[in-house]
């Protein structure tokens, strides 16, 4: 434990995480030159691609004699759950902030998160070599969020390597492991006395000897090997070919392999307390050994566990539908895959009349939606059509009875709801001063409201609540429309509130279509009503008859547009002009396309679902 620290890197989007981390690899000759490339960490194609950091990753790097283990985590708000794991692994968090961007909304939420986990945090500005940099303006702003002192904040930069070796000298002369109430927090100790001090003395199994903890802290499924956990060891050791058991799940295992990352996967013979590594179980579903979980031995198992993580529970909701329903086999087997790694995603089947059938899936945010969508486009070559996303709302029937449902067309009749709630979040804007009028008056728009403004040097910090069905669109295009870019935002869900909530449906040609439908307040539900008939007009092809697009509420209609039919002009071949016979020929017209009206089938484009996603 003396020559192991365990640390995470914590910033921003783009302020330089992954470029520090791959400095501190070259520094330390984790990686060799010729294997450097940037961004190294980020090994999934959409993460390199998108230049964002989407999954976490560790790596064990030597340096002057001690052992550090470094976890590299994401940055935007879709994927705080996987900082807010990796957080519990470790004892400090290198705070990294942008020299030309100051701190910013995720700054603010990750620097929040680890010190509610007594975490010590090293500050550190990046990008000081930029021309745009303004450290004094930066160094000011942290010492004014930490209460640390000017000396404390180092400055460096990922791109030249410059004061990387001081954060890693940092790393080493912290050594916040032997602070007691750190120590309680992590093992989960009642009280101080009844903290496990030493190696003699520590907490004991059922058989009276030390025994084995370990925080699941991910895990993910390989298709040669297997369930792979990534684990950080708190008491004890894990040998090769142990007998482990995850006590929260009660199932049983076999650590076929233990090891360190290097960033590649370096057996070992053991994992001890302190280190952060990897195990290669014999496993066959991450269901098994949910993450949070804590691993002990079989042979002398603990009496308690390690606090473990809150159930990350998802608050978007999209139906995904194959184009060809031969394809629905194939999604469910892929999105089975993706579960198996992502401990946020939540399906299950759902089944419309016009989309055939398809699964309805839960995310973080519209980030987490996208990056799913592309993966299974890319990954398993799927052809997808994915509905409006919506939120979760709980329904109070009459009887009492709460029931939670995922979408509009699940609501049950209205004459047997009491009433409606929907999530609302806690949300934090930060941007210059100049702008606040701008932001205010957008999330007034939005049914939101201002709680407090704040200031951090020449930027305002708002806190706002709104409801969460509102901001799922298009809040953050809106936003950093009105701020010319300089704003950023981090959200958080709080609570549900109930409110005058409607279900207004769309029907094409008469006929209602349960995938359009949305959940909406009442003073909203014309202007979204108009405004998605028009788009709707747009998209959907013209027939040989007239077609009716209209938005209701229960029976009464709201809005309506109208496709006008393709005119065919029958009466072109009649060279006399014999009144009778033309109004014969149109007669006939007009009848055959009042029955193409009845039996007529409206092919639905894709494009058509995805007008909810962007509202002008």
């Amino acid at each position: 434990m003396e020559k192991n620290r365990n640390f995470c890197i914590i910033a921003h989007i783009d302020h330089g995480k992954s470029t520090i981390a791959d400095r501190m690899m070259e520094i330390t000759g984790t990686v060799e030159k010729r294997e450097m490339k940037a961004q190294l960490l980020d090994s999934m194609e959409l993460e390199r691609e998108k230049g964002i950091t989407i999954k976490l990753t560790p790596v064990t790097m030597k340096w002057k004699g001690y052992t550090l283990n470094l976890i590299d985590t994401p940055g935007h708000v879709d994927f705080s759950y996987e900082v807010s794991r990796s957080l519990q692994a470790v004892e400090m968090a290198v705070l990294v902030v942008d020299a030309t961007q100051g701190i910013q909304a995720q700054t603010l939420a990750n620097v929040y998160l680890a010190i509610e986990q007594d975490l010590k945090i090293i500050p550190v500005i990046n990008k000081v070599d930029l021309p745009a940099a303004d450290v004094p303006k930066v160094a000011a702003q942290i010492m004014n969020l930490l209460g640390c002192s000017r000396e404390e904040i180092i400055e460096a930069s990922g791109k030249t390597g410059l004061g990387v070796d001081k954060i890693l000298d940092a790393i080493v002369t912290n050594n916040p492991s032997s602070d007691p109430l750190l120590r309680a927090h992590r093992y989960g100790a009642q009280s101080l006395q009844s903290l496990p001090v030493g190696r003699e003395d520590s907490s004991e199994g059922l058989s009276g000897h030390t025994v084995t903890r370990a925080l699941i802290f991910d895990s993910y499924f390989d298709d040669y090997r297997g369930v792979v956990l990534y684990v950080r060891v708190f008491e004890g050791e894990i040998a090769k070919n142990a007998e482990i058991l995850m006590m929260a799940a009660g199932t049983k295992g076999l650590a076929l392999e233990v090891g360190i990352l290097t960033p590649k996967m370096t057996a070992r013979e053991k994992l001890s307390e302190g280190q952060i590594g990897y195990i290669v179980t014999n496993l066959k579903s991450t269901r098994e050994a949910k993450v949070g979980d804590t691993v002990t031995l079989v042979s002398n198992p603990a009496a308690t566990a390690l606090p473990g993580y809150k159930n990350v529970l998802p608050f978007v909701y999209a139906g995904f539908f194959p184009v060809s329903n031969d394809q629905y086999k194939e999604l469910k087997e892929a999105i089975e895959k993706l579960a198996l790694s992502d401990s946020a995603l939540r399906y299950e089947p759902e089944n419309s009349p016009v989309l055939g059938f398809g699964l309805r899936i839960g995310f973080l945010g519209l980030l987490h939606m996208d990056i799913i969508k592309e993966r299974l486009e890319r990954e398993f070559g799927l052809d997808l059509i994915v509905t409006n996303p919506s939120t979760n709302y709980e329904v109070v029937m009459n009887n009492g009875e709460v029931v939670e449902i995922k979408s509009a067309a699940d609501l049950p009749d209205m004459s047997e709801i009491s009433e409606i709630r929907e999530p609302w979040v806690k949300g934090e804007i930060i941007l210059p001063k100049s702008m606040i009028g701008a932001v205010l008056d957008l999330i007034n728009k939005k049914r939101g409201h201002q709680t407090n403004v704040s200031y951090i040097e020449d930027r305002a910090v708002i806190d706002f609540e709104a409801p969460m069905a509102n901001l799922l669109t298009d809040f953050y295009d809106q936003l950093k429309s009105a701020t010319s870019g300089y704003a950023s935002f981090n959200y958080e869900l709080n609570g549900y509130r109930a409110e005058d909530l409607v279900r207004v449906d769309f029907l094409v040609g008469g006929h209602r279509l349960d995938a359009l439908s949305i959940m909406c307040h009442r003073s909203e539900a014309d202007a979204i009503g108009r405004e998605t008939t028009k788009k709707l007009k747009e998209v959907i092809p013209r027939q040989n008859y007239e077609v009716a697009l209209q938005a209701a509420i229960g029976a009464r209609i709201i809005a309506r547009e109208t496709i006008g039919a393709y005119r065919k002009d029958v009466t072109v071949k009649i060279h006399t002009g014999d009144r009778d016979r033309k109004a014969k020929l149109l007669e006939k017209q007009k009848r055959g396309k009042a029955r193409m009206k009845r039996f007529g089938k409206i092919d639905i484009p894709s494009e058509a679902f995805m007008v909810m996603l962007k509202r002008d």
